[in-house]
């Protein structure tokens, strides 16, 4: 049987898979995630994962290779990661009161059979008022910069998010339930 590869460097993924007990290795899949505005969101989060399943098939054999993406979408704007503290605040201020989209996708590769599956999902997310003083604070714990949209869901951030409509892995950077029925066209199972 193929070995497990997880091409990403997100402690958040790799806690998902291990909580669904896969064993699995990491080999970061490092790209250049600069975004082009000519695509929808859907085609960018799916090229994403895509571009890093290729950067990694080529670091290892016989493998089943899982990349992610994340995007937040607001406004039809995508927005990544922040670059810096000012655009973290941009980015907070900007969703601070109203409702986004987050859009992960997943890809899986296989580097026997050369066989690709790409799907994503959705969840939109309601963000309660931010007071400006809480948005500083928030930025210095640091935790908004390596998270799309500038927040995770899954730390502090989590007190920001007053409402979701789809599943709570989508936002954190994993949805499971797609994961799961993805695998098992590659004949891995989690139960």
């Amino acid at each position: 049987m193929s070995k497990l590869v997880l091409a990403s460097a997100s402690p958040r993924r790799e806690e998902l898979l291990k909580q669904l007990k896969l064993k699995f290795t990491v080999v970061p899949g490092r790209i250049d995630e600069s975004l082009d505005d000519g695509l929808l969101p859907v085609e960018m989060v799916e090229k994403l994962a895509q571009k890093k399943i290729l950067k990694v098939a080529n670091l290892v054999e016989d493998a089943v290779i899982i990349a992610a993406d994340t995007i937040v979408v607001f406004n039809n704007k995508i927005l990544g990661k922040p670059a810096d503290h000012n655009e973290a605040k941009k980015m907070l201020e900007m969703l601070q009161g109203k409702e986004h989209q987050v859009f992960t996708s997943i890809a899986i590769y296989q580097t026997n059979d050369k066989k690709m599956l790409v799907k994503h999902d959705q969840t939109t997310v309601k963000m309660i008022e931010i007071e400006l003083e809480d948005i500083e604070k928030y930025i210095k714990t640091g935790e908004p910069m390596d998270k799309a949209g500038a927040y995770g869901i899954q730390g502090i951030g989590g007190i920001f998010v007053e409402e979701i409509r789809g599943s709570y892995y989508t936002v954190m950077g994993l949805p499971i339930h797609l994961l799961t029925k993805m695998l098992k066209e590659f004949a891995i199972g989690v139960l």
